[in-house]
């Protein structure tokens, strides 16, 4: 390749990562804001009943997980950026869809809409995100600020327009809106030039390529990637569990509404939006072994602490241990993946997403058991056993998948 071709593919290469930032940013915050507000929605504006929401909200988590896996596949066989386009077009429509509804069949509808819509998206936009990582590994650490900051700037225009005209219908609309914003931001971005570097490139992912790793179906890359699968559900499961248990604390233990325990949150998300690109540089000094074994740390002592900590000041500060934990750990665990299937990047990541997704769910339903169930102690102490786990299963995944545990640092020529 030539020093000028191979600058334009550096050029395209940044300029794509560029434009799934700013569709990541124009969509997440909707995604994020409408999970919250569909619940609250179809109780007052459909009359529905607990159990019809809950299956409501099921429905698009199945179909969600179900078209992932399809969805990997296809990010690795089609050009990403319309892939990735579609799927916001898609999950846009489907928040235009629940904005006009005024029964539960449409509903539904618009609910399966926006899970094929969704999981389309987000599998496509990690697999752009993921074709500079050999050059620049702090990719995953500023897809995971932007759409962080996405998500708060969702909440507070959408809650905002909300409190002023007492009416779903606006928010929602302005949410597929966003999302048809970002989708010709990803159809305006340029193609994948056929020199461009990916995820390929590192010591580990080599020799996992070389091991046999050839861009084959859904089992083989998820076997591939088995070990982060295993220790990411494990975590996960606490860590929504624990998410959920704070919530129903903060509403039904310590007596606070919707706005007051959104803002005790606000700490901790404010540390996703702002650390992911700061704690990367730590993760180049430390390795991702000692990085992931400090945020496993941090987190759980988090979770350990809410059993005897009920002041919501106290527990927001707290809350920060728990952004600076995620900040670290979905970073890594999304390079890990990218470098560990190398040659099925797209597939790898839809596998990895709908496990999470599954994972969220089974810590969401324990959370609500052990709240029920068994003391406010006991639960938070098993989940940050469990989230504790973490720090001897994360090293031990990274070192099984063989991937780099310094990750290479950001490429001057290209950030230049």
């Amino acid at each position: 390749m030539s020093a000028k071709t191979g600058a334009g593919g550096s050029g395209n290469a940044l300029r794509r990562e560029r434009s799934a930032l700013l569709a990541a940013g124009l969509t997440y915050g909707p995604a994020e804001l409408i999970d919250f507000l569909i619940p609250l929605w179809a109780g007052i504006a459909l009359g529905a009943s607990a159990s019809q929401v809950g299956v409501l909200i099921a429905a698009e988590l199945l179909v969600s997980v179900l078209v992932r896996p399809l969805a990997g596949r296809l990010a690795d066989s089609t050009e990403r950026r319309t892939l990735a386009g579609f799927g916001a077009v898609v999950y846009g429509l489907s928040c235009f869809g629940y904005a006009l509804a005024d029964s539960l069949p449409l509903a539904f509808a618009a609910a399966i809409v926006g899970g094929a819509g969704g999981a389309v998206l987000w599998v496509s936009l990690r697999a752009i995100v993921s074709e500079r990582l050999s050059v620049d590994s702090g990719v995953f650490a500023r897809f995971m600020s932007v759409q962080s900051t996405g998500s708060w700037i969702a909440f507070v225009a959408g809650l905002m327009l909300l409190g002023q005209t007492n009416l779903f219908a606006p928010v929602l609309a302005g949410c597929g809106a966003a999302c048809m914003v970002g989708a010709v931001a990803l159809f305006a971005s340029p193609p994948r030039h056929a020199g461009l570097p990916d995820a390929r490139a590192t010591a580990g992912g080599a020799a996992v390529a070389a091991a046999g790793e050839t861009g084959t179906g859904s089992r083989a890359v998820a076997r591939l990637v088995r070990p982060m699968l295993l220790t990411s559900a494990i975590t996960t499961v606490a860590e929504a569990a624990v998410s959920i248990l704070l919530l129903l604390h903060l509403q039904r233990g310590i007596g606070l509404g919707v706005i007051e325990a959104a803002f005790v949150f606000l700490p901790g998300a404010i540390a996703m939006m702002v650390l992911p690109p700061v704690l990367h540089k730590a993760v180049l000094r430390i390795g991702r072994r000692r990085a992931v074994m400090a945020a496993s740390v941090f987190s759980a002592v988090f979770a350990v602490s809410l059993a005897w900590v009920d002041r919501p000041e106290l527990i927001s500060v707290l809350w920060i241990l728990s952004g600076v934990a995620f900040a670290v750990l979905m970073p890594i665990e999304q390079a890990v993946v990218a470098e560990a299937a190398p040659n099925s990047v797209g597939t790898a990541m839809g596998v990895y997403t709908a496990v999470g997704l599954l994972s969220a769910a089974a810590g969401a339903m324990a959370a609500g058991v052990l709240y029920e169930f068994s003391s406010w102690q006991a639960a938070c102490l098993v989940s940050g056993a469990l989230i504790l786990s973490g720090a001897v299963l994360g090293p031990w995944a990274i070192g099984k998948l063989g991937v780099a545990d310094v990750p290479a640092e950001e490429s001057p020529v290209i950030q230049g």
